[in-house]
């Protein structure tokens, strides 16, 4: 083995550790504009897709676009499950059904989003990310964890690494949350 074969080797296996490596803290993003198709979403650094907690952000946006228009949204979406391929007609009528009569679901995990405010986030769109002891218990995953304004505790966001790209691989944030002030019966 050559010098330049021996660097090669150290070069690959320090880029591995470095990918192996849990990226583990606390993680904020800033939208001036929440994108509103594909095309917008890539030109976001964001989407590199190096860290977890970007992709994570980036799915949270693609889910209220997916609210607002659902073509552009499953386009958003497709993008961020990368080698997972197309959502299928089962995962559409999945979003389809947690998003029915509650498209502010996705909005409430941006700062200032409540029910008291119909979940209306401030603007500019702030995100907070977060990891915890279980973030990187599986070896190719990574599970982090993000507020919602309408929710007492945390909701998580899957994702698995394919070369030095985090893509979608679960959401867990559409789930039930605090009815808006102006759906609320007693009000």
């Amino acid at each position: 083995m050559g010098l330049y074969d021996k660097l090669q080797s150290q070069t690959v296996s320090s880029v591995e550790e470095q990918l192996n490596k849990p990226i583990e803290g606390t993680f904020n993003f800033t939208f001036d504009q929440l994108p509103e198709t594909a095309e917008q979403m890539k030109a976001l650094p964001e989407a590199s897709l190096d860290i977890p907690y970007k992709t994570a952000a980036l799915a949270v946006c693609a889910l209220c676009c997916y609210a607002v228009d659902r073509e552009n949204g499953i386009e958003m979406i497709n993008f961020l499950r990368g080698p997972k391929g197309a959502l299928s007609n089962y995962d559409i009528q999945f979003l389809n059904d947690r998003l029915r009569n509650q498209q502010y679901v996705p909005f409430s995990y941006f700062e200032g989003a409540k029910p008291e405010n119909n979940y209306r986030p401030n603007e500019p769109y702030k995100i907070t990310f977060y990891s915890d002891p279980y973030t990187f218990s599986s070896d190719g995953y990574a599970k982090v964890n993000v507020r919602s304004g309408g929710a007492d505790s945390p909701r998580q966001i899957q994702l698995r690494i394919k070369g030095s790209q985090w893509f979608l691989w679960e959401q867990f944030v559409l789930v039930g949350i605090r009815q808006p002030a102006s759906q609320e019966p007693w009000s």
